[in-house]
């Protein structure tokens, strides 16, 4: 950190303690070479997340809309409201850390059928349903009968 007086790159922090709001670090500094003091404030950079739908238009990420989606799926299954919590956690973190400014909806689809997939299968099935668009009944025994076949290979 640069020093406001004699601008030198060298200093050392004297005391650190979080802002009133919680949402930065102050930072209380020496610098090195003429010894006076500064305070600096450190915040976390958000990148905003951006997503692109099937359409090719884009919105701002919201993981509130894929915990709906999870929520939907898992009606009337003993699913947790802290299993959805860790899933939905989880994808925003991914998605987040891939460091990438723009992810498409399927990867996000993809996650979250991954995740319901080992957390409920009846659940997995409801959202691939919908997901995926099954259109006929063909097209949801192909997805039923891969599903039994990674269960017997699991087993």
């Amino acid at each position: 950190m640069k020093c406001q007086f004699c601008h030198s790159e060298d200093s050392r922090v004297v005391d650190s303690r979080p802002t009133d709001d919680g949402a930065s670090i102050r930072r209380r500094r020496e610098c090195i070479s003429c010894g006076k003091r500064f305070t600096t404030y450190e915040k976390v950079e958000t990148v905003q997340l951006l997503v692109i739908k099937k359409d090719q238009t884009r919105e701002v990420f919201d993981p509130e809309k894929i915990r709906a989606g999870i929520i939907h799926a898992c009606h009337k299954r003993p699913v947790t409201a802290g299993d959805i919590d860790a899933v939905v956690t989880h994808i925003e973190q991914v998605c987040y850390n891939s460091m990438q400014r723009e992810i498409p909806t399927s990867k996000i689809g993809e996650m979250v059928m991954e995740a319901l997939r080992k957390l409920d299968e009846v659940a997995y099935i409801r959202f691939a349903s919908v997901y995926r668009q099954f259109t006929d009944i063909p097209t949801f025994m192909y997805e039923l009968n891969r599903l039994m076949k990674e269960n017997k290979q699991s087993d």
